[in-house]
């Protein structure tokens, strides 16, 4: 049987996304693999049915546990995270809680860092409690308080790097290193550095969770997200998906295919936009703050130099005395990026986090998450540097004056 290009180690991470996980010789002889829209895969006989089961054979059964295209992108994820295996799954939530209620049971213990996503720690907190599972929430980057908080009940200890909008870097040693000296598995969602600016898995992470919505698939047309880590310690997490039927279809595994092929050119010109245009707002009159893990100004700009190769897309600043409404006049200002919520894809999104994300919080809540009136988030795209930061000029330079 032939097997997946998968196991070059030494080769660029642009021909990884290109070539790994994949056949060098597919179907119908394609160069592109077949999108295979089958729900039921069948057998030649009784006897084929009873081998696959016995032998635990590499092919197909039912829709729900598994597509040929699923397979090659889970394959093609693992070889660009260093890891032994992936799982793709509907949306990047659908990745996190599955993982969660794979791993977690009533009287279990789950600590976060409070700048993880806020859905992520909503369905802690909200849902998963409500079967027993306790909530820890720490703030971020404070490893003596994430060490004094595990107990013997203590099962995950989750953070993003880098985190959303403030940008914040996990300390990966230390982070990894708590977890192991109590034998707890740590998660780190890492969909805005994605594999071509940060491997968490080498540094010793137990799960890498993406997005996949965002950079990954970098289009803006596709709902999906992944998760990698161990072929063992993902066993039950994939029967549960099996299960719960969170699956990505065919179409959509395609669509994430295709978009992984770019992903290393993409981030290249995403990753230059991030660094110009941050440089850019830092050294703007209007600007009180900017929020980039590429510029010295940012609490975690040796720690992102250490760990990183690159710095991403996403950009958060905040307009000097700005209220909230004068700081949407500077978003609806700007030519180029759309508003919108999400990130990563080949078109520039802009939004005011207050409005977009949070417009029903509690003023007192939203200062409790660091969501200020006058802040705006941008990731960039892949449109020319120059362009995007004239776009920004003016739209800065413009509102407010008669």
């Amino acid at each position: 049987m032939a097997q997946p290009d998968q196991h070059h180690p030494k080769r660029g991470t642009s021909t990884q996304a290109v070539h790994a996980g994949e056949l060098r010789q597919k179907l119908g002889d394609s160069l592109i693999d077949p999108i295979v829209c089958s729900a039921t895969y069948t057998f030649e006989s009784t006897q084929s049915v009873i081998d696959f089961i016995e032998e635990d054979q590499p092919r197909e059964e039912y829709g729900r546990y598994g597509n040929p295209g699923e397979r090659i992108v889970e394959r093609k994820l693992a070889a660009l995270e260093q890891a032994e295996a992936g799982l793709l799954f509907s949306t990047g939530m659908s990745a996190i809680t599955t993982l969660m209620m794979a791993k977690l049971s009533a009287g279990d213990e789950v600590i976060f860092f409070d700048e993880c996503y806020h859905r992520s720690r909503e369905f802690c907190r909200k849902h998963l409690s409500r079967f027993g599972v306790k909530t820890l929430e720490i703030k971020m980057g404070d490893y003596q308080a994430l060490a004094e908080a595990i107990t013997p009940k203590t099962r995950l200890l989750v953070s993003e790097s880098p985190t959303n909008p403030h940008l914040s870097i996990v300390d990966l040693e230390q982070f990894v290193g708590i977890g192991r000296k109590h034998n707890i598995e740590t998660v780190i969602d890492a969909t805005l550095a994605t594999p071509i600016n940060l491997l968490a898995i080498p540094a010793g992470v137990d799960y890498v969770i993406h997005s996949a919505t965002k950079y990954l698939g970098g289009h803006n047309d596709l709902l999906a997200g992944a998760l990698v880590g161990s072929e063992a310690q993902l066993a039950d997490v994939r029967a549960l998906r099996g299960i719960m039927g969170c699956i990505a279809s065919p179409h959509t595994c395609f669509l994430l295919q295709r978009g992984l092929k770019t992903l290393s050119l993409r981030m290249r010109q995403q990753n230059q936009n991030g660094q110009r245009v941050a440089e850019f707002l830092a050294n703007h009159p209007r600007i009180e703050k900017v929020y980039y893990p590429g510029l010295p100004s940012h609490p975690y700009y040796e720690l992102a130099k250490k760990t990183m190769t690159g710095f991403g897309g996403l950009i958060t600043f905040c307009v000097k005395d700005a209220d909230w409404k004068t700081t949407a006049q500077v978003v609806d200002a700007a030519g180029i990026p759309r508003i919108g919520p999400s990130l990563g894809g080949v078109e520039s999104l802009i939004e005011q986090p207050l409005v977009m994300s949070y417009y029903k919080c509690p003023p007192e809540d939203r200062q409790a998450f660091g969501i200020a009136d006058n802040m705006i988030r941008l990731s960039c795209g892949i449109e020319d540097t120059e362009d995007l930061i004239e776009d920004l000029r003016q739209a800065l330079d413009g509102v407010g004056k008669e």
